[in-house]
């Protein structure tokens, strides 16, 4: 069955005007670390939800190997937000953030890079097709 992205946007529009607003007062140029606290505390200012650093063991055939991941957000419990900042988003960034909604169970991810002059140009939306309509409505 086919999820409309847009059934998220009352979640995607005040992360990506977050990350609007900080753009608008750092630019691009910087690193994803400069970006990060900032992005915090936009989303914070939103009263949304998240998780920072949220650490994903790593699981191989059923055995949890010692290694993990870390996200750079979580928000809302349906949003992995990973943030860049880099010349262009490559598709190796969209396959990573693919990878990441797979071992969380979100439904949307969305790749930020702050290496734009105009933010929304930098601003990817991934679904992730593993996760069923009745799934999403439950949240």
């Amino acid at each position: 069955m086919f999820i409309d992205p847009k059934a998220f946007d009352h979640v995607t529009g005040p992360i990506i005007g977050a990350a609007i607003e900080v753009h608008r007062h750092l630019g691009p140029g910087l690193l994803e670390s400069a970006y990060l606290p900032c992005l915090h505390f936009e989303l914070a200012a939103r009263k949304l939800r998240f998780q920072v650093q949220r650490v994903i063991p790593l699981v191989y055939k059923g055995t949890p190997l010692g290694s993990s991941y870390r996200l750079d957000l979580v928000v809302e419990d349906l949003v992995v937000v990973e943030v860049k900042s880099v010349a262009e988003v490559l598709p190796v960034h969209r396959s990573q953030l693919l990878t990441y909604l797979r071992l969380t169970d979100c439904p949307l991810g969305l790749v930020i890079n702050f290496n734009v002059p105009v933010l929304k140009d930098g601003v990817k939306r991934v679904l992730n097709p593993g996760v069923s309509a009745s799934a999403m409505t439950n949240s």
